[in-house]
């Protein structure tokens, strides 16, 4: 069928589907474990791995000077995870306050996260180190296809200009999938109201560019209404109201919350959760113990109805508790211009003033009411529906993969996705299209590379790499220490 349809065929050993921090972690461990540049191809869209998420958290106001969410250990430059990023600041800034950090955290202290900036500059350093762009191939990727003969085929549609050819098929026996998010989520009576309106300047996505709203806030006083209780919900707020500080500005924030926490809550005194004035606090997406303990064990030793009912426990929405954002909505409720609401919202209509909008919300004790503001600002996360992304939607419906209890994908120990086997070919997938399964944190930069080293112990025991044992390893750090090419 390539051949009928004059598509030119590529040979490589292994293809990883997506081109962003997913694949970038399976090519590093690959590498590291001496498999050759030449045996690999990275299919992407993107210039650098880090390329999409650098995107996503600037217009989620988490700008390259600020924390992210996530643990000093957790580096996808180093598998290892020693140094830590909290001592690669301590050392880059001389300051030994970051490492005094991480031994009385999170008792005395905050929880040590790094910057964006850290994140970006390491990835780039490793990417470098391992040859990132000697396998790259750029293109949207269409589809993947089982081989009659075992294997895949991965269809690209190239860059214009690039070839003479409108497709081209890249021939392997193995394939990693690391899709990440389809696309945006939008609350359905936000995208109801911009569908009906055409308006897609007053309601807007904590995830897609809205910079105007915190302009046109700095030249009048507006009211604002964040919808929300999540880590980008709260980055949003400590915008505005770092802006109302920073710019002595009249900004009124009324936060809508679905579900009001008031207090610690949970099934049992060993699997609580601290919460308060409507949020649900947790250091990172999931307990520590998720990544490497006790939890880690439970989800893998648990049947899917079992799993389901531990995702529901450890689960959900949440966010970080960090003293400087919970100063400033103490000193909002005080001041009566932040304005925290327990509701659901019904319906969006335009206020009939060309920029007000109003919001029809019905309370917790059933009493309907209305608000107006200015702009509403949704912060309810991105779409993880696979039928919204081409390559999963195929996958599903011709390549033999099935989802699991969460709409996901199934796969194995090894992250193989289950029923979409091809002879000696094997398809892995890792990252937020693989939630649900043995592994709570997928989505998550520990959680990328677990997955990545299952997969390649899985590719050791099929001949593709050697195995890391330890005399390798410690061979290997020296090298990254060093800064030397693999």
């Amino acid at each position: 069928m390539v051949q009928a349809a004059g598509i030119p065929v590529h040979d490589t050993s292994l293809a990883s589907v997506g081109g962003g921090l997913g694949s970038f972690t399976l090519l590093d461990v690959l590498r590291i474990r001496g498999v050759a540049r030449s045996s690999i191809r990275v299919l992407s869209s993107s210039d650098t791995p880090w390329q999409t998420w650098e995107y996503l958290t600037g217009v989620s106001q988490l700008p390259p000077q600020e924390r992210i969410r996530s643990d000093a250990g957790a580096r996808p430059d180093n598998i290892w995870g020693f140094p830590s990023y909290a001592m690669h600041e301590a050392w880059a800034d001389k300051s030994p306050k970051l490492a005094y950090q991480v031994l009385v955290e999170p008792v005395f202290t905050d929880f040590f996260s790094p910057r964006a900036a850290t994140v970006f500059a390491t990835l780039e350093r490793e990417a470098r180190r391992i040859g990132y762009w000697d396998m790259l191939l750029k293109g949207q990727v269409r589809m993947v296809r089982r081989r009659v003969g075992g294997g895949y085929f991965t269809i690209l549609t190239p860059p214009p200009g690039v070839t003479k050819s409108k497709r081209v098929a890249i021939r392997s026996q193995y394939v990693h999938l690391a899709a990440g998010y389809p696309g945006l989520k939008f609350l359905d009576d936000l995208q109801a109201f911009r569908e009906t309106y055409n308006d897609y300047h007053h309601v807007v996505n904590a995830y897609e560019p809205h910079e105007h709203v915190y302009e046109i806030l700095k030249s009048r006083q507006g009211v604002v209404m964040v919808r929300g209780a999540g880590i980008v919900a709260s980055r949003i707020l400590q915008r505005l109201m770092d802006d109302r500080e920073r710019h002595r500005l009249h900004t009124q924030i009324v936060h809508v919350f679905r579900t009001y926490v008031t207090g610690p809550h949970g099934p049992s005194v060993w699997m609580r959760r601290d919460g308060g004035d409507g949020w649900a606090y947790q250091a990172f997406t999931f307990p520590k113990s998720a990544f490497g303990g006790q939890l880690k064990a439970q989800f893998r030793n648990a049947d899917p109805a079992g799993r389901a009912e531990l995702s529901k426990i450890v689960g959900g929405t949440t966010t970080p508790k960090l003293r400087r954002w919970q100063e400033q909505m103490r000193a909002g409720r005080q001041g009566n211009w932040y304005h925290p609401i327990q509701a659901v919202v019904d319906k969006v209509e335009p206020a009939g003033d060309g920029r007000g909008l109003i919001s029809h919300v019905s309370g917790q004790d059933g009493r309907r009411g209305q608000y107006v503001s200015d702009f509403i600002i949704d912060c309810t996360g991105l779409e993880a529906d696979m039928s919204e992304h081409r390559v999963l939607a195929d996958l599903l419906q011709y390549g033999g993969a099935r989802r699991n209890h969460a709409g996901r994908l199934a796969v194995g120990r090894n992250f193989e996705v289950i029923g979409a086997e091809s002879g000696a070919g094997m398809l892995y997938a890792s990252g937020a299209a693989t939630g649900g399964n043995h592994f709570p944190a997928v989505d998550s930069f520990l959680g990328m590379q677990t997955a990545a080293l299952d997969i390649a112990d899985d590719l050791a025991r099929r001949g593709f790499c050697t195995s890391l044992g330890p005399l390798r390893s410690v061979r290997q750090w020296l090298k990254w220490a060093a800064g030397r090419p693999v």
